[in-house]
């Protein structure tokens, strides 16, 4: 059944069709108004679709969170972070061999250009990672020039896979240079995650292999976190692609938005917040200043989910796996009481408020002993994933323009200038 939307006004009547739920915004040009051709206000985007994609589809009400169509609980079940890659940029799982020829592209360019080294090396040791981050992978189109061939799909592949396997490189430099460590190089006996965890904390083992809980831990939260639709950062990607940008300069404003606190710092908040809650015996307190305006509940609510967020359910189950080897973060006791009385109390219930991805992750990373600064490069790095695969599809995309959103004029008109003597 086709669908309209009637516009009436005194100068024009418009029937305008209704696709996939949403009309054209330029089709609005046709209504006139006293301030010039209609059009829509919206900050934030926050009901404004700027794509089509089929990477992944979200339901918040419903709290269902999908790759190309499948569960997410079931890929963090039985699939690797390099096969969600996979599907994510290609549309499907790969089989056997698909995966065996993935996995050795992907890990044959883990080495990153010594000059890359040099730029992450001339930062002060204090100097935040991710600004470290954003720098690296910004730098790697100026060493790949074949990235700015982005109407070639084998130079677009390529710089995909080298983007990907190099990221946990980054990332890791950028942690061993803020703890005045040497670099570790990639090591190809090791898969991707034990890769990036040997480059994080191999000190004077030949080899580093980490627990495999804490490797399995790893490798299920860099599936959650592997995309998650037209958020902040990915819009970024998207926006800085849309000029006819590389790969290495989006992902670098993509890096850039992530490091926003709204964005990828939700769950270092989280853990403030639970200190600040210091006992169980002080969160009726907490949760009384919560609504009485006095406090924020960090962690519970989201911009999507009007539901429990599914990832939060994977990353909880996930905690165990990660304190049976370091150890029971004692934040954890405050986070479970604090979630079993806020889903009971009526306050939060009605306004739909559950805990988000953010409420686990950092008592996960903090058990790892990372300061709290590297919890967004930790983000960064399986992003990369979804970073790509979004670029991908937006530059390939033919009806996707420059990126020009319109603006509502609200200063002043027509004025003079005044001559400088006389102002």
């Amino acid at each position: 059944m086709s669908e309209a939307l009637k516009i009436s006004t005194e100068q024009v009547t418009l029937d305008l069709p209704i696709t996939d739920g949403t009309i054209k915004a330029t089709d609005l040009k046709a209504v006139p108004t006293s301030a010039g051709p209609l059009a829509t206000y919206d900050p934030g985007l926050m009901n404004t679709a700027s794509c089509r994609s089929s990477i992944t589809y979200i339901d918040g009400d419903a709290g269902i969170l999908e790759y190309r169509g499948y569960p997410i609980a079931e890929l963090a079940a039985n699939a690797t972070h390099l096969e969600v890659a996979y599907l994510l940029l290609f549309g499907e799982l790969p089989n056997a061999t698909q995966l065996a020829a993935w996995d050795k592209e992907v890990n044959t360019h883990r080495f990153v250009h010594e000059n890359v080294r040099g730029i992450i090396q001339s930062f002060r040791y204090d100097a935040h990672p991710m600004a470290k981050l954003m720098s690296g992978v910004a730098s790697m189109q100026t060493f790949y020039p074949s990235a700015r061939r982005i109407d070639d799909p084998d130079a677009r592949r390529m710089n995909i896979v080298r983007l990907i396997a190099k990221m946990p490189t980054l990332a890791a430099w950028s942690y061993r240079q803020s703890i005045g460590r040497h670099y570790v190089y990639p090591n190809d006996e090791l898969g991707y995650v034990d890769n990036f965890l040997a480059m994080l904390f191999q000190s004077q083992q030949r080899v580093y292999r980490p627990d495999p809980r804490v490797s399995r831990a790893m490798e299920v939260l860099f599936i959650l976190h592997a995309d998650h639709e037209q958020n902040c950062s990915t819009n970024a990607v998207r926006a800085v692609a849309s000029a006819g940008n590389d790969l290495y300069t989006s992902a670098g404003a993509g890096v850039g938005a992530l490091y926003g606190p709204a964005h990828g710092g939700a769950n270092e908040a989280v853990l403030a917040m639970l200190r600040e809650i210091g006992s169980v015996d002080n969160i009726g307190a907490f949760i009384e200043g919560v609504k009485n305006g006095k406090a924020r509940l960090m962690g519970f609510g989201h911009r999507v989910y009007k539901s429990y967020d599914p990832r939060a359910t994977i990353i909880k189950k996930s905690c165990d796996d990660v304190f049976a080897v370091t150890g029971v973060n004692p934040l954890l006791r405050i986070a479970i009481e604090l979630e079993k009385v806020a889903l009971g109390d009526e306050y939060f219930v009605k306004r739909r408020l559950y805990p988000n991805v953010d409420f686990y992750s950092g008592l996960i990373y903090e058990a790892l002993r990372f300061p709290p600064e590297m919890f967004t490069v930790l983000f960064a790095v399986p992003r990369t994933a979804g970073w790509s695969a979004q670029w991908l599809e937006g530059v390939t995309d033919p009806e996707q323009k420059i990126m020009r959103p319109k603006q509502i004029y609200t200063g002043h008109r027509a004025r003079s200038v005044v001559p400088i003597d006389a102002r």
